[in-house]
């Protein structure tokens, strides 16, 4: 395995592929979605540079579940803007995919030994559309969410990356979306990032890179730097899940490697066939 550190090297490394690439991106400020800035222009890049998919499925740090791993199974998923204290121009935004019903029941029953079950209730939250409609702007590619049960262990979220793999042979590309750090109550507006989240930033680099899952899913061994990074999981276990959907196959590729608000890691990721 190879580990390049820029967008410009995932484009000069990409070789064709009977398996769809993986993509953990950090979406970070739901503003990002009308901004002309360095992580926007990634996400439409990373579009650009990908192959084209079948199908896409997400999974959001902002659909939490109790119990249960939801898949949507909407013929036309609604654009949720589940946010609030933002312009009206970010409230008017739509993306109108459409969904893949049958390819979503699919999963459903590829995930039964994780308590998948069917909605048809939630859609597209923010964590899905800000990044697709730069990556896919036209959103010609039928799209539709799976759901994070919060009270799952990390290794959970793992197991079900690699119970998903096998998707990428069909054309069906593996979004996860969250942060590798989000602490939004030490937020620093302006101000220099938290020594917390470069430290824990570096560690799941590292660990990633190394292909230590077993670390990566370790909450004792990750200890005290795993709750000041994440007070709580949800933006971290879509990262765990694409992490479980890679294999020894794979190279490994970072994008936007910084740290926003001082305690939001905006790294992302690309796993692709060699």
């Amino acid at each position: 395995m190879s580990v390049t550190h820029s967008l410009q090297s995932l484009r000069d490394n990409l070789k064709a592929s009977d398996r769809m690439p993986l993509v953990f991106l950090g979406h970070g400020n739901p503003m990002n979605a009308i901004e002309d800035n360095v992580y926007s222009k990634s996400w439409s890049q990373l579009g650009e540079t990908l192959p084209q998919p079948q199908a896409i499925l997400v999974v959001s740090a902002h659909w939490m579940t109790q119990g249960a791993t939801l898949v949507d199974v909407s013929n036309l998923p609604k654009t949720i803007h589940d946010f609030y204290g933002f312009p009206d121009e970010l409230f008017a935004q739509q993306y109108p995919a459409h969904g893949d019903p049958k390819l979503a029941r699919e999963v459903v029953a590829l995930l039964a030994s994780h308590h998948a079950q069917e909605d048809d209730r939630w859609g597209l939250d923010h964590g899905a559309w800000t990044v697709l409609q730069r990556m896919y702007p036209e959103a010609n590619v039928p799209v539709f969410q799976l759901s994070i049960d919060m009270t799952k262990p990390l290794k959970w979220h793992l197991e079900i990356g690699k119970t998903l793999a096998q998707l990428r042979q069909r054309g069906v590309l593996i979004l996860g979306s969250g942060n590798v750090v989000h602490n939004l109550r030490a937020m620093r507006w302006g101000g220099k990032a938290q020594d917390f989240a470069l430290e824990f930033d570096k560690l799941f680099a590292d660990k990633l890179a190394n292909r230590d899952y077993r670390g990566l899913a370790d909450p004792k061994e990750l200890g005290t730097l795993l709750r000041m990074a994440h007070p709580t999981v949800d933006h971290y276990l879509p990262a765990l899940t694409i992490a479980g959907a890679s294999d020894e196959k794979d190279d490994l590729a970072f994008m936007t490697e910084s740290i926003d608000l001082g305690s939001v890691s905006m790294r992302s990721f690309v796993f692709h066939g060699a």
